[in-house]
């Protein structure tokens, strides 16, 4: 039987940071990101929230060449290609699946992932109000991940989750395998393993390890 790898990005494949805090940075608005995402992980703001605060701060400034800088000048984990490759070559599926704009998670698709779903925000230059709809949640990432079991025929069983943080509580309980990746307290308590440090073979050989 096939696995479905599932990965968050900020602060997982991202390390020690996030696309909004890349973005940010580019535009010189660092102090006002850190103010967003302190209130987002005090609770403060909802994910519809934080995402329209942070559109708000982009909207004069934003554009795909920023947004393409931002993401290749990010501090990326080693070893993510060599990671999908092998678990495509493996017969397997890895998926991405992220709270930040999808602008910036669905380049990934380019780096081997089957599947790159972030947040729908405004297209880049943004010149419309965030839709909440679109803005996905913790919760949602187990929706998305049942969604891709459907489609490639496997069920949670057979899903490893990779986070960090309290977006991805709700699906590290749902599923039997999960790694916690330079993780916080909401979710160390769920992994069936830790990895910290910055190379993701080694979190993914952690993974295939017989717990």
């Amino acid at each position: 039987m096939g696995k479905l790898h599932l990965f968050d990005m900020d602060g997982t494949l991202l390390h020690g940071s996030a696309a909004a805090v890349e973005i940010s940075r580019l535009l010189g608005l660092d102090r006002e990101i850190a103010e967003l995402e302190r209130g987002f992980a005090a609770g403060e703001l909802s994910p519809p929230e934080f995402a329209q605060r942070a559109c708000d701060l982009w909207a004069e400034g934003l554009t795909e060449p920023l947004v393409a800088a931002s993401f290749e000048g990010a501090p990326w984990l080693a070893g993510i290609r060599e990671v999908w490759a092998d678990i495509r070559a493996r017969g397997e599926r890895c998926a991405v699946i992220s709270l930040s704009p999808g602008f910036f998670v669905e380049r990934l698709l380019g780096w081997g992932v089957d599947v790159a779903r972030g947040s729908r925000w405004p297209a880049v230059p943004i010149r419309e109000r965030v839709d909440p709809a679109g803005i996905l949640s913790a919760t949602a990432k187990v929706e998305i991940a049942d969604e891709l079991c459907a489609r490639y025929g496997l069920t949670r069983a057979d899903c490893v989750a990779y986070g960090d943080s309290m977006s991805d509580s709700a699906l590290f309980a749902a599923v039997p395998t999960s790694v916690a990746v330079n993780a916080d307290h909401h979710v160390s308590g769920l992994a069936t393993c830790a990895y910290t440090g910055r190379d993701l073979r080694e979190a993914y050989e952690l993974a295939a390890a017989p717990w």
